[in-house]
């Protein structure tokens, strides 16, 4: 039984990724990649393509990463299990890409873009396209980690002196099923607004800020410190903006077109302010002195 693949029309910036035996055509999925990142997209009908990609595409269904008939080790252990009960079995492939001023190209001479990765039969190109239009909702609904503000010093801050505040959050990775396809999606911080409660907004940024040295606390300003002018207590937050990609089925990583815009619980900031005076006794000699721990409070 022979078994050859089906690569994309030069001039269609859409990949036609699939397999043919004995003239029967198993499978079908429609593909865009960007030029400028490398990523891949599904192909929506009644959508409009990006720009115009310079490669055309093909699924290698016998997996040969090297350029050789030795096929990728990957895809010899490598198990598609049937999606449903019943179902067929999908097959390990991998992408290869070559130029589209290439007529007929041998392909085992392009390198491999992707891969391995399983193929499977039942009318993948639906699959696909109807994962791409719901992904932005299940990527949002995530349990996403939204970080932590810090801010130095911390709970107390002097009136007029730069506070440092800073991000603490990470990339965050999520293994789901949707429509019984096999989904990897990853949350990468992008973007932080900081809320300092005196009606003062900065961002959004892509400064996640930084830790500095007590030493430098209300001395060193920041990219992403705040300066209070009055005194009192200040409801501080940080919403942090997540870009997200999703796999199927171990392919290659598509963008997800929105974001996570998640909050963190408010951090109290209390803002104090300096006096200063002359006294005669240290805290040790007289705990009652003016500014010692035993004084009255003004």
């Amino acid at each position: 039984m022979s078994i050859h693949c089906g690569i994309a029309v030069a001039k269609d910036p859409k990949i036609d990724i699939g397999y043919v035996d004995n003239g029967l055509k198993l499978t079908g999925t429609q593909w865009i990649k960007d030029p400028a990142t490398g990523s891949f997209t599904p192909f929506v009908e009644g959508s409009t393509a990006g720009s115009e990609d310079p490669n055309q595409y093909m699924a290698d269904v016998h997996c040969r990463s090297g350029g050789t008939d030795t096929p990728d080790r990957g895809c010899l252990t490598m198990e598609c299990p049937a999606k449903t009960p019943g179902g067929e079995e999908g097959t390990p492939v991998i992408w290869r890409q070559a130029p589209k001023s290439i007529t007929n190209p041998t392909w085992t001479d392009y390198p491999a873009v992707s891969g391995p990765t399983c193929l499977y039969d039942a009318e993948p190109e639906n699959v696909l396209a109807n994962i791409a239009a719901r992904i932005l909702t299940d990527f949002r609904q995530l349990p996403v980690n939204p970080g932590t503000l810090e801010a130095q010093p911390f709970p107390h801050t002097l009136k007029g002196g730069p506070t440092n505040f800073y991000a603490i959050t990470g990339e965050q990775g999520f293994d789901v099923t949707i429509l019984g396809q096999t989904v990897h999606l990853t949350a990468t911080p992008a973007n932080y607004t900081y809320t300092f409660g005196d009606g003062t907004v900065l961002g959004p940024t892509p400064a996640a800020g930084y830790s500095i040295p007590e030493a430098e606390w209300l001395n060193n300003e920041t990219r992403t410190s705040h300066t209070y002018t009055d005194t009192g207590n200040y409801q501080a937050t940080l919403t942090t903006s997540f870009t997200g990609t999703y796999s199927v089925n171990n392919g290659p990583p598509l963008p997800i077109n929105g974001t996570l815009d998640i909050t963190t619980p408010a951090k109290t900031i209390q803002v104090w302010k300096t006096e200063k005076a002359l006294v005669a006794d240290t805290c040790q000699e007289n705990p009652n002195s003016w500014g010692c721990p035993g004084a009255e409070s003004r």
